[in-house]
């Protein structure tokens, strides 16, 4: 019997460990986000990411366009990501987060799920929902 639980414990860990792996490239994005850090973000999106609001408005095709994006936005003063939930669902991230960001009347908050597809390490998919909340 103990070595059936040792068995099912070592199970377990190896797939916490796997979502772990796949959430990786999700989170150091996120990390780089809120240090506003262009080049730390950007080596977390395949060359050929897309980049959608959600479910299937593209915002962005290719490393150079999420780049573009993301500077202008990363000039803003008050810019942060809080995750509130995260699952990993086979190569899938999926963020609930709560986002500041300074528009023109002043600082404000939005309700964000993002979906991340993974492959090779990198994003290679992404999908934004976005409502502000004030």
């Amino acid at each position: 019997m103990l070595v059936a639980e040792c068995l099912l414990v070592f199970k377990r860990d190896v797939e916490v460990l796997g979502m772990l792996d796949i959430a990786l490239p999700v989170q150091k994005q996120l990390e780089a986000y809120n240090a506003r850090d262009i080049d730390a973000f950007m080596p977390w999106w395949a060359d050929d990411c897309h980049y959608y609001a959600f479910p299937c408005t593209l915002l962005a095709k290719g490393a150079a366009e999420i780049r573009e994006r993301h500077v202008e936005r990363f000039r803003e003063p008050d810019l942060h990501g809080r995750l509130l939930t995260r699952i990993v669902v086979d190569n899938v991230v999926i963020d609930h987060e709560t986002v500041t960001r300074t528009f023109p009347e002043g600082k404000g908050e939005i309700d964000v799920v993002c979906f991340y597809e993974i492959e090779n390490g990198k994003i290679a998919r992404a999908w934004l929902g976005e409502r502000r909340i004030f």
